[in-house]
């Protein structure tokens, strides 16, 4: 039962944390105040598919790669939460569309650009792409988690994986390229709807993760955990320290988020 639980856990997972995505101004399934809390919650679920499938799959090599994913996982979701909780301090609110709207003047690529860096390197770690992919190193682990299935459990898997990976690329979109927002707020750019814009920056940062997969080498896995602990999170730590202090030395602190 729980070989057959794991995979839909992993692709429903990754499917519901869609409901909270706003695709354009008001075009939301659920459009509440917590969003990005709801995204913590589904994310930190997330890591339970893969130890169950490593754990029913009765292989060791299954099992080292789920303790591996779930190690990797779990590390650079620390990053990624302060990187959130940076941009947040920017905006006084946990709802994206609220993220969205105060981008309108700026990007927070811009001025953020160093969290932007850590978090789309961490997004690539968090979903177990190149060069991250250490799970699924097929040399070393047989494949990882997932040696064990076939047929449609295995393509849960991929789909899941992959589903993560547009996932995070909207949270890139949404919290540091400016969501359905326009370059500029001037024409010809304001005649395209938000949506095209919004899946145009998608694209663009799926681009990117397939340019890291063709160009960048695998990393060694006590590489892969000594740049999440001793460089991304000091990093991200400090900068978070750094922007509360410029909002609340220059009174830029938002005070009430429409």
């Amino acid at each position: 039962m729980v070989f057959i639980l794991a995979p839909m856990i992993t692709f429903i997972l990754a499917l519901i944390a869609w409901a909270v995505i706003p695709f354009g101004e008001g075009i939301v399934l659920a459009d509440i105040n917590v969003g990005i809390l709801y995204l913590f919650a589904i994310s930190s679920l997330g890591v339970y598919g893969i130890i169950m499938s490593g754990w029913a799959s009765n292989s060791k090599y299954a099992f080292l790669g789920a303790l591996r994913s779930a190690a990797q996982m779990v590390s650079y979701e620390v990053s990624i939460g302060f990187v959130i909780i940076t941009v947040l301090l920017c905006v006084g609110s946990l709802n994206l569309s609220a993220i969205v709207r105060a981008q309108e003047g700026l990007w927070f690529c811009i001025p953020l650009f160093p969290m932007f860096i850590i978090f789309f390197i961490s997004a690539l770690a968090e979903t177990n792409r190149s060069p991250f992919d250490l799970p699924e190193a097929e040399a070393e682990l047989v494949s990882g988690y997932n040696v064990e299935y076939s047929a449609m459990t295995f393509g849960l898997f991929m789909l899941g994986e992959y589903a993560n990976m547009i996932l995070m690329s909207g949270l890139t979109s949404i919290l540091f390229l400016g969501g359905w927002l326009p370059p500029l707020s001037i024409a010809p750019f304001t005649w395209i709807p938000g949506p095209i814009w919004f899946f145009a920056k998608i694209a663009l940062c799926l681009f990117v993760f397939l340019w890291v997969r063709a160009t960048m080498p695998r990393y060694r896995y006590d590489q892969l955990m000594r740049l999440g602990w001793k460089v991304f999170l000091p990093a991200s730590l400090f900068w978070l320290v750094l922007t509360a202090g410029v909002l609340v030395t220059f009174g830029w602190t938002p005070v009430v988020a429409q």
